[in-house]
């Protein structure tokens, strides 16, 4: 019996195609290290093979194809890995860059928003919120001397509303030692100390502070730009 067609499969290697694409003309350091990673295991293969097993046909064949399929493997994560770079770099020092990396970079119990909580109308420096397992953790986009009259007066609301649940205070801007790639990583390793439940009472709790609308940069989800396994 014919198998079915994957209707996705056609967009999802185009995307693939038209994220090298523009990987490729906007950082030149991303092909060579795709070939790189490529061929590299494939030439260890060969080498291998024939230290180990010279002359024999089938054992050399089955250590190409193993370097093809880990050359593969390791391009895919290179292309990613450029790929993100980039699209953080685009975005990187914009307003809203904060809030369109958490919407799309947390995953498991974190309730968050790409929409700030509080916001500087002349500068454009923001405070976002997030809510996990850590507690209640506040970014500050924009530098630390601007955000900080914002950041002091959420901890001041959080603190009628829920005194006991720990506050964290993570800053992405000029000045600030988080870089933006690095935020939901940063976020993920702070200790836990609330259960799930707990999460989402808290959540709830905060939700009646509401928060504040500022327009979003367009551009690159850099969550978005992953690139398939190789099949």
């Amino acid at each position: 019996m014919a198998q079915p067609i994957d209707a996705r499969e056609p967009g999802r290697i185009r995307t693939m195609w038209r994220i090298f694409q523009m990987t490729r003309k906007q950082d030149r350091l991303a092909l060579p290290l795709m070939i790189g990673a490529a061929v590299l295991p494939i030439v260890l293969a060969i080498v291998l093979a024939l230290v180990v097993a010279p002359g024999d046909v089938l054992f050399t064949i089955l250590w190409i194809v193993s370097g093809v399929l880990i050359g593969l493997m390791l391009l895919m994560l290179t292309l990613t890995w450029r790929a993100e770079k980039l699209a953080f770099s685009q975005i990187e020092g914009k307003p809203g860059a904060v809030g369109a990396v958490l919407s799309n970079g947390l995953r498991g119990s974190w309730q968050s928003s790409e929409m700030p909580v509080a916001v500087n109308t002349k500068t454009q420096d923001a405070v976002y919120r997030a809510v996990g397992r850590p507690g209640i953790v506040l970014i500050a986009e924009g530098p630390t001397a601007r955000t900080e009259r914002l950041v002091q007066d959420e901890q001041r609301k959080i603190k009628r509303i829920v005194p006991n649940v720990p506050v964290h205070v993570l800053r992405i801007g000029p000045d600030s030692e988080v870089p933006l790639r690095r935020l939901t990583r940063r976020m993920r390793g702070l200790k836990r100390t609330l259960t799930r439940a707990e999460v989402v009472a808290v959540g709830n709790r905060l939700s009646s502070l509401g928060g504040m609308q500022m327009p979003i940069p367009k551009g690159i989800d850099p969550r978005r730009m992953r690139a398939g396994r190789p099949r």
